[in-house]
């Protein structure tokens, strides 16, 4: 099933997504809904966020590809992590599919595009074994993990780099049922692939982060753990731009990109 979150005429709900058609629900799938009689077409609708988050935690490198193409492009010698290290983002960079990524009037660049996977946490959960991770997820979304790349090498805390305002396209839709090791995501930027790579190349699994997160916070309903990116995350986005990331059982995540003016 695939559930999104709508505005209509003011009101704010979640629905049912099949196709282009959306039925309301009565309630919420962090809780118990019912569905409704009422039916949309999904053009009709403004879409939201899927949801709304509550904790904002990423997985740090992990997928093997991306840090060789880092070094090769870099001149550096990074080498693939030993453990599962996980990180925090701003809600404040989120927004949601067709809204506009803004790059800062001051930004050197380049900004990139980092297409990922993010599970949605369903239940409260803690000291979870990864046999039993996956119990506490509701579904599957997808992120952009929007970067500034001169930024990111000055700044020790990434609080420029990955946590501007609108840094954080999540969306469309939370897709349930999904094995999170067996998708396949791509990225289009203006209409042309410009990476595609399966998640069955995460160096630590989704279980893995879990049970490690687990071992020391407690996750809530709401919670999100983005997973990562592969390969290369050029090129470089620029004002009037367009970027996807997409999944065939979770759908598009679409936003343009603008430059503010100085």
């Amino acid at each position: 099933m695939k559930f999104g979150r709508f505005e209509q005429q003011g009101r704010i709900f979640f629905g049912s997504v099949d196709g282009e058609a959306v039925t309301e629900l009565d309630g919420s799938p962090f809780e118990s809904y019912r569905a409704t009689a009422k039916r949309y077409e999904l053009a009709a609708l403004k879409l939201l966020l899927p949801f709304a988050p509550v904790n904002f935690y990423c997985a740090g490198l992990n997928y093997a590809a991306h840090v060789e193409w880092g070094n090769k492009r870099k001149g550096t010698h990074t080498k693939l992590p030993e453990k599962a290290d996980v990180g925090y983002r701003s809600l404040n960079a989120l927004i949601a599919s067709g809204e506009s990524i803004v790059i800062p009037a001051d930004s050197p660049g380049p900004v990139q595009f980092e297409g990922e996977l993010v599970a949605v946490i369903g239940k409260t959960a803690r000291h979870l074994s990864e046999a039993d991770a996956l119990n506490c997820v509701l579904g599957y979304t997808l992120g952009n993990d929007l970067s500034e790349r001169t930024w990111q090498k000055q700044d020790r805390t990434l609080w420029r780099a990955k946590n501007c305002d609108t840094f954080k396209p999540l969306g469309p839709f939370i897709a349930t049922g999904l094995d999170p090791m067996n998708l396949i995501i791509s990225v289009r930027v203006n209409g042309q692939e410009a990476s595609r790579y399966s998640t069955s190349k995460m160096l630590f699994s989704a279980q893995h982060f879990i049970a490690r997160i687990t071992q020391y916070m407690t996750l809530h309903p709401g919670d999100m753990i983005w997973l990562g990116t592969d390969e290369a995350t050029e090129p470089d986005l620029k004002n009037g731009d367009v970027v996807e990331i997409c999944n065939d059982q979770i759908g598009v995540l679409r936003n343009p990109v603008v430059r503010a003016k100085g």
